[in-house]
């Protein structure tokens, strides 16, 4: 009787050359170091190199702040111990409560940078508990689900304060302002300026000072009412992380 049979054999060339995946995670994790937090993000997913690499503490470690542990202690009440550079990262880069809940802090997710945001709530302003001139706001337009919205008035002051450790380096501070009323109407969102006025009477004055001394003022027009406004008062420079910065701003009424 005949018979037959068959038989596979991959003949495919075996490449002799080196790929990513054969470099030492120790050299790919001193290449991310060089990258920002999601450029490193990315690359995890390409192979188990790159994965194990950009969990290496030492490239976290140059993305947090150089007083990351004076930060944690003025936003944290309890913090976690023993975790991995990494997740102290994402950890800070969310926005997490200090003072009472009026102030949010986290870190820039690309550059590492702090950004501290005040609500109305933390800002000593002019009869703020007079409902014939102000009122709390629930929106979905602020970090802190509520804004102060004024009604009427003649006169008023704003004055903030914060005590912070700042890393070394340059900061802005804006006041957020919006002239009008905002809310939806059938799913789009709409802006009430209908009783929006004297605002373009002379320009609006904002004055900074910190515990070591910078002073910064600046004018503005308020207009273009509907849009969330940042308006700059100034810059100040923290060349001490060590020790704690005291930053006090307002408008100035005259």
């Amino acid at each position: 009787m005949g018979s037959s049979f068959s038989f596979f054999t991959d003949t495919a060339p075996v490449s002799s050359y080196p790929s990513l995946g054969d470099l030492p995670e120790s050299c790919v994790a001193s290449v991310l170091v060089y990258l920002d937090p999601p450029e490193i993000c990315r690359l995890a997913i390409l192979n188990r190199a790159f994965r194990g690499a950009s969990s290496a503490d030492f490239v976290w470690e140059s993305k947090l702040p150089l007083n990351y542990g004076s930060v944690i202690k003025r936003v944290f009440d309890d913090f976690p111990e023993k975790l991995c550079k990494r997740d102290i990262y994402a950890r800070l880069c969310r926005p997490n409560s200090i003072d009472g809940g009026t102030k949010k802090v986290w870190l820039d997710k690309t550059t590492g940078v702090i950004c501290l945001s005040i609500s109305s709530n933390g800002l000593a302003i002019t009869r703020i508990d007079d409902r014939r001139y102000w009122r709390r706001i629930t929106t979905e337009e602020s970090r802190f689900c509520s804004v102060a919205y004024l009604q009427q008035i003649w006169w008023f002051e704003v004055d903030g304060e914060v005590e912070f450790p700042f890393p070394s380096g340059t900061y802005s501070l804006f006041f957020r302002l919006q002239l009008g009323r905002a809310g939806k109407r059938f799913g789009r969102r709409v802006c009430n300026s209908e009783h929006v006025h004297g605002w373009d009477k002379k320009p609006v004055q904002f004055q900074l000072s910190t515990s070591d001394g910078q002073k910064a003022i600046s004018q503005c027009s308020l207009n273009d009412p509907g849009k969330w406004i940042h308006h700059h008062v100034g810059d100040f420079v923290v060349e001490n992380p060590s020790a704690t910065t005291k930053i006090k701003f307002f408008n100035d009424p005259d």
